[in-house]
């Protein structure tokens, strides 16, 4: 099978695998895992930021950092096609008790008048505006890129207005590659960044909440109480360290590969339009009467996986075990198609 339902689904390279095999490690809750704290210790100075902490999952870290910027009654502002709104389980409410304020904006991505527009007054009938999180690349937005003069203006409004400023960025590299940025820039910006090495960056497990020594310090205390708190993670995070010096480069591969996909999706006659091709996501959508359900079918008979992206939407996720022939055998199946 071709499977582009995720870049959650790759498996580690060999060397990736040797690198996990020879990790030093310890009891990582005890603090004492020196590949987990060389994990923590080089992504926090890649980005410029005080600390880090190491966790199973980027839900885990998105829940830990909007539990540490608030308090119950605040309100989160957020896209409202965002992963922290639509596929965390209700875990902002449910963790932290917190009411979610939804806004609508170009392929997921807010503008700062937008932020500034949404916060609440101060008023006993309306939750605290406390905390805005960003989604870069944005999932449903078809892998879109912030712009990341935008961001400053929203860190403008934040700052202005005693507002925390978040980023899920679990596909965060993906962007970086396209836009030529640095990672310092970003954690200039954000107050708490969430990265995950499971997709594009092909570790199996894993992703680190950034933040100020201060809010790690209290992030450990919230992983421990999710059950997050791992033992000898070091040879999960050994994985991280070696997609970091290995994989990020290659994720242009990706992108490419995607593209492909998109101009091959274009001229199907039931495919009504492809949304933008930024990087490792495409999302079709289908005419008026074709149906997410059917097209995954015939997919699926021509060996082929991808996933139903609301109605009339399919998406495909590119990653590095999608090789060009599988490329190619892609692009002449769904040729088949009618």
């Amino acid at each position: 099978m071709i499977d582009l339902r995720s870049d959650t689904i790759t498996k580690p390279t060999s060397e990736m695998l040797e690198a996990m095999m020879n990790a030093k490690v310890g009891d990582d809750v005890f603090g004492d895992d020196p590949t987990v704290n060389a994990l923590q210790d080089k992504i926090s100075k890649l980005f410029g930021m005080e600390d880090a902490l190491y966790c199973p999952s980027g839900t885990m870290t998105n829940q830990i950092a909007m539990r540490i910027h608030t308090r119950p009654q605040d309100e989160v502002i957020c896209h409202k096609h965002s992963h922290v709104y639509l596929y965390e389980g209700g875990g902002m409410m449910y963790n932290s008790m917190l009411s979610p304020k939804l806004l609508d904006g170009d392929r997921g991505r807010i503008t700062a008048d937008q932020v500034a527009a949404s916060i609440n007054p101060d008023d006993i009938h309306f939750p605290n505006s406390k905390l805005v999180v960003l989604e870069n690349t944005m999932n449903k937005g078809g892998g879109a890129i912030y712009d990341l003069e935008e961001i400053k203006k929203i860190k403008e409004v934040c700052e202005s207005n005693k507002l925390r400023l978040h980023l899920d960025g679990a596909r965060f590299f993906n962007a970086l590659v396209e836009t030529g940025e640095s990672a310092g820039d970003y954690g200039d910006c954000f107050d708490s960044i969430s990265i995950c090495f499971s997709k594009g960056l092909g570790a199996p497990v894993g992703s680190v909440l950034l933040g100020s020594t201060d809010q790690i310090k209290e992030a450990k205390r919230v992983r421990k109480v999710f059950g997050g708190g791992m033992r000898q993670a070091g040879y999960l995070a050994a994985a991280c360290i070696h997609a970091l010096d290995h994989h990020i480069d290659r994720l242009k591969e990706d992108h490419e590969r995607a593209r492909k996909i998109g101009e091959s999706l274009i001229e199907l006659s039931f495919i009504q339009e492809v949304y933008p091709v930024d990087t490792n996501i495409v999302i079709g959508k289908l005419e008026d009467g074709k149906s997410e359900k059917w097209f995954l079918e015939e997919l699926e008979k021509r060996g082929i996986h991808a996933v139903g992206f609301g109605k009339g939407l399919v998406r495909f996720v590119t990653h590095l075990d999608f090789t060009d022939d599988q490329l190619n055998q892609f692009c002449e199946a769904i040729k088949k198609i009618s």
